[in-house]
């Protein structure tokens, strides 16, 4: 695809350089600076200062002035010119000669003392533009001869030329290029590379000679551009490999240049250019009778026979822009990148930012969403720019402006989607998407306010499901454009949320309890009564629990509860006191029986108040339920197991108190024996339940239960007054007695058959009447004799280990009185440390002897005896 890369611009005119000498050609330019030289066919050098114009809209023009111009005194057409400027020298090639001429005066330079000025029998010569002897006073040649297969290697001074090196090569050279020791050759037949240092050589590919003029220019270090068969243009580097495609040029060409990142070619009729980044034809210009082109110093001179003209780039920035306008954005990055060796890093960076954005942009434009998203991102887009696109996104209070010049051509959204609605909700879905992936990276830096509100504002309409989570993280939505948003989409839980990060909790409060209450219509959550008890719960403001518990407690007492019985035990947290909950519970009986239940069976609080307050509310409600007419006895039930199960577990109630509000309570017994058992009140709980309650089982268990935590005999005393009273009701003596008594002596023996490990059995039989089968204690004998002779063998085995201990101490005595104690009336009592007057004495652990009488009075005052070893020794 074509692009606008180059204008032609005249430098030279034709009047100015001929007049009215019609005859006169240009063989050879060259250019140094704002100097030009012509080299004419009539053997003359023209010297013309060049002068650049720019009009007032930018254009660029040449003005030419002719300095001089000088006779070489020679009938052939002068054929090449190059400038040494270091040492004020053109280096001429006329008639087959090389020589010097001062680039001034134009004079041709005599011989010097050390040698001639001139090379004779010259073909074609080229300079070293990369030279290698390190004197910059002195220029570097490569000369072609027409009588030898060589490439010689000349240093030119100021006053004459020194041969330094001779390569041969296979065939007749015709073209040749040098980059350091590098020489790039155009042979008859084929192109190669030689190394004139080392005497390396590469072919490259053949090429005819004889059919079309060879073309060897170097372009950069190492590197060369050829014209190869099939009009391609070649390039090649010092080791002959091709590290770029070829262009695809004319077969007649007759010149190239290059002005990065173009390939400029010229031929018969036109000038072509390509680009070295992909190889298209970006430009041609018609251009006849044009025989010259070179470029010098990245500025591309052509010339006809006639005139000389200049290949003027276009500024890099109006071709990015020019591609960018005909939405060609991968030419335009192509072309941005490629130029990059040629622009300061720092104007580069700006450049590549700013075509990545307007790429992006124009990719965006065509719905291309994950191409313009990854051009904003290696653009770093502000991205407040695309947000500026989205009516009314941007908070009011933004102080962002667009950018200037503009980076796209739309005025907004809806200028860009020119009302289809399908457009406008796939580029609002990629905002979402790509919001929220920048929010929490730099591209936000400075600007997240407008990030996080426009991406508040998109959630809201689209009703999108991350709007809470938005809300939920660390964000900085402004409240002040973000509340109308939310009220517009009924998102008045979200806004709730907002309100809470930006710390009016009560503002939140208040909203959702309309919203609970149905005057506000938002269906964001079902359970948003819920989740008010849970905010209050873990509110850090106390005087809003306060405030609010009353009506979360109306609504539902046993959900609102949790306002007190959930808050969590935090340190950052204030706690309330469970004094003023309760008081503040009082009109609300069921919250304050939950939570009497959270203080004493949850957090196990061991106060009197709350385990006594606790039981009188669970006392109360089975009073309640029994003065019911009809009773629900299912409710009953599992009031009373409630009561019961904290009369027994609970150890910090009144007592007294509970039993004075079930005095005259009838059908309260079980509980009523339960307190007396608190009150070590045994045998009125036991006589309650045998006598008046009629419930065996329950008096068994409550001796389990009341001797749970006791030792064996407390347990025994409790169940041997339990059958106590079963015995005391049975007067007769007979199992088989009337109804009445006789329960009470199958009780008794069931007890003794169930429990009869816990009895005494002697004191048992000596309880029993006489009249009583054994066939009915059979069990209870058996288990009191097993359990007697369990203990009589586990007696036994105690006395045997006692012995066996016993046994060792004497071994281990034994051991020690083997050993001989020596006493003397020299050594000392340890404990008196009076000397021994005669041998008896007492030998303390460790063969210490002492006196019998101190060790006998030492026992005698001290509380724990120990262990001594009475021996008798004689020294």
């Amino acid at each position: 695809m074509s692009v606008k890369a180059f204008e032609l611009v005249p430098a030279v005119e034709r009047d100015l350089l001929m007049g009215d000498k019609a005859r006169i050609n240009i063989e050879c330019i060259e250019c140094c600076g704002k100097h030009l030289y012509l080299g004419t066919n009539d053997c003359f050098i023209h010297h013309f200062l060049l002068d650049e114009v720019t009009s007032s809209k930018g254009k660029l023009s040449y003005s030419a002035q002719k300095l001089l111009h000088k006779y070489l005194g020679l009938k052939k057409p002068v054929a090449e010119l190059r400038a040494a400027s270091a040492l004020e020298r053109l280096i001429v090639l006329c008639d087959g000669i090389v020589f010097l001429v001062d680039m001034v005066t134009l004079e041709t330079m005599p011989s010097g003392a050390g040698g001639g000025a001139k090379i004779r029998g010259v073909t074609a010569f080229c300079v070293n533009e990369n030279p290698v002897n390190g004197d910059p006073f002195c220029v570097e040649m490569g000369v072609l001869s027409s009588k030898r297969r060589t490439v010689q290697i000349y240093m030119v001074h100021e006053d004459r030329v020194q041969l330094v090196k001779e390569v041969t090569t296979p065939e007749q050279p015709c073209a040749v290029s040098v980059d350091g020791y590098f020489l790039c050759v155009a042979l008859a037949t084929q192109y190669m590379i030689l190394n004139y240092n080392t005497g390396a050589s590469q072919d490259l590919f053949p090429y005819n000679s004889e059919r079309r003029t060879p073309i060897v220019k170097r372009i950069g270090r190492e590197e060369f551009l050829l014209a190869a068969p099939g009009g391609l243009g070649m390039f090649a580097n010092a080791e002959g490999v091709s590290q770029r495609a070829p262009v695809n040029w004319s077969e007649s060409v007759i010149g190239a240049a290059v002005c990065f990142p173009y390939v400029v070619a010229l031929d018969e009729s036109f000038i072509t250019i390509h680009s070295m980044l992909d190889q298209q034809l970006k430009q041609t210009l018609a251009f006849r009778d044009g025989h010259i082109l070179q470029d010098f110093e990245g500025k591309v001179i052509l010339a006809s026979t006639k005139a000389v003209y200049i290949l003027v780039p276009l500024p890099l920035e109006r071709q990015i822009q020019d591609l960018l306008a005909g939405h060609r954005v991968e030419e335009a990055l192509l072309l941005t990148e490629g130029a990059q060796q040629n622009i300061p890093k720092d104007k580069f960076q700006i450049l590549h930012k700013r075509i990545l954005q307007q790429a992006g942009f124009i990719q965006f434009g065509q719905l291309q969403f994950l191409e313009a998203k990854e051009h904003f991102r290696k653009g770093q887009l502000d991205v407040r720019e695309l947000i500026s696109l989205y009516p009314l996104l941007l908070p009011a209070s933004s102080p962002f402006t667009r950018c200037h010049p503009p980076l796209h051509e739309f005025a907004d959204l809806n200028h860009l989607a020119q009302g289809d609605q399908d457009k406008v909700l796939r580029c609002k879905k990629f905002l979402i998407s790509y919001l929220g992936e920048v929010r929490s990276t730099e591209t936000a830096n400075g600007c997240r306010e407008d990030v996080d509100t426009a991406l508040l504002k998109l959630y809201a309409e689209q009703d999108h499901d991350s709007l809470l989570d938005l809300l939920a993280s660390d964000n900085a939505c402004l409240l002040a454009d973000s509340v109308p948003w939310l009220e517009k989409y009924n998102k008045y839980f979200a806004l709730g949320l907002l309100y809470r990060c930006n710390g009016q909790d009560s503002a939140a409060l208040q909203l959702w309890i309309r919203v609970a209450d149905g005057d506000l219509q938002d269906s964001t959550r079902s359970d948003l009564y819920e989740y008010i008890v849970d905010v209050l719960g873990s509110c850090s403001s106390l005087d809003l629990v306060w405030k609010y518990a009353d009506w979360a407690l109306r609504k539902d007492p046993t959900v609102g509860v949790h306002i007190f019985t959930k808050r969590p035990a935090s340190k950052e947290l204030p706690q309330l006191n469970p004094d003023d909950v309760i008081s503040y519970l009082g009109k609300h009986s069921q919250a304050l029986l939950l939570y009497l239940e959270h203080l004493v069976l949850e957090r196990r609080i061991k106060k009197e108040k709350f385990h006594t307050h606790l039981a009188m509310l669970y006392l109360e409600t089975v009073l309640s339920l029994l003065s019911m007419s009809p009773t629900d006895e299912e409710k009953i039930c599992r009031a009373r197991e409630m009561l019961q199960a904290l009369l027994r577990g609970s150890n910090l109630y009144h007592a007294q108190s509970l039993l004075g509000k079930m005095e005259n309570c009838e059908h309260l017994l079980l509980e009523r024996a339960t307190l007396y058992g608190k009150l070590e009140e045994h045998d009125k709980a036991l006589h309650l339940l045998v006598h008046e309650l009629r419930d065996f089982p329950s008096a068994e268990a409550y001796c389990v239960w009341a001797s749970s935590s006791r030792d064996s005999a407390y347990r025994q005393r409790l169940f041997h007054l339990l059958l106590g009273i079963y015995l005391d009701g049975n007067p007769a003596g007979n199992p088989q007695a009337a109804a009445g008594s006789g329960d009470l002596a199958m009780a008794a023996v069931d007890l003794l058959n169930r429990h009869g490990e816990v009895f005494d059995a002697v004191r048992v039989l000596r309880m029993l009447p006489e009249g009583w089968s054994l066939q009915l204690l059979r069990p209870f004998l058996g288990r009191a004799i097993r359990a007697s002779v369990h203990a009589s063998r586990t007696s036994q085995i105690a006395v045997g280990l006692a012995h066996s201990e016993n046994l060792q101490l004497l071994h281990d005595r034994l051991k020690d009185c083997k050993k001989p104690i020596f006493v003397s009336e020299k050594k000392g009592c340890h404990l008196c440390h009076n000397t021994f007057s005669e041998p008896d004495v007492v030998c303390l652990p460790g063969g210490v002897p002492v006196h019998t009488h101190c060790v006998a009075q030492r026992v005698r005052d001290s509380p724990t005896k120990r262990q001594l070893t009475n021996s008798s020794n004689h020294t």
